[in-house]
């Protein structure tokens, strides 16, 4: 069967293309699709993304698979079906970020408390951004889902830029609304930590006419 894997970030980069095509034999698995491009990941840890979660090796493909090899993230997917108990809010942009307009989304009533965080760059002249869009946003939400789910949120959001961000822009941005304090930080905190960890968002550091793809975190496969 003939099965296409889209590539990102220094992958792309090094294939040259954004899409690989592989011919695998009927019953493959993840692992086989890795093993067919390991001239490609060579020196680099990847997972593999089916259909837009982290799949482990021994998963089955099969024709019409959506599939992307993701390189460590510089930021598993968690179960979007969770409950929320409030409103969730994310985006994906290629504009500047406003801090001032992701607290209004988060403003509620039964809020006591509305805690942000703001990722800037730093000591760099600019950072590039790349995404998994539809992957990403996915993750996203459920993220923040869970957050306001778990610590009772009034309501959360978050935003990634993607593209250049100059010195001392955000490139991402996290609110949370809650009756008290210790849930608000505690929501923010959770967001901005597994959003870094696991969403397939990719950066390159641009300095001096220097450009290097930062290390990151490989993610968990099947989670």
């Amino acid at each position: 069967m003939n099965v296409s894997v889209r590539l990102f970030a220094m992958l792309r980069e090094r294939a040259g293309r954004d899409v690989v095509e592989l011919e695998l034999p009927e019953g493959a698995r993840v692992a086989d699709a890795l093993a067919a491009l390991d001239d490609v990941t060579s020196g680099i840890p990847c997972v593999m993304a089916v259909n837009r979660d982290y799949a482990a090796e021994q998963t089955l493909l099969a024709a019409g698979d959506e599939l992307a090899l993701i390189p460590p993230v510089s930021g598993g997917a968690p179960d979007p079906s969770r409950p929320t108990a409030g409103l969730a809010h994310v985006a994906i942009l290629a504009e500047p970020l406003s801090l001032d307009a992701l607290v209004a989304r988060v403003g509620d009533s039964r809020a006591g408390a509305i805690v942000t965080f703001s990722g800037v760059t730093r000591e760099v002249d600019l950072l590039e951004y790349e995404a998994y869009q539809e992957m990403a946003l996915e993750s996203m939400r459920g993220i923040v889902a869970e957050a306001i789910a778990t610590h009772g949120l009034c309501a959360a959001a978050a935003e990634h830029r993607v593209g250049a961000v100059p010195l001392g822009e955000p490139s991402v941005i996290v609110a949370a609304s809650a009756p008290h304090r210790p849930e608000a930080f505690l929501g923010a905190r959770e967001m901005i930590d597994r959003m870094k960890a696991s969403t397939p968002i990719w950066k390159v550091e641009v300095a001096g006419g220097e450009r290097h793809w930062v290390e990151g975190t490989t993610p968990e496969a099947g989670a």
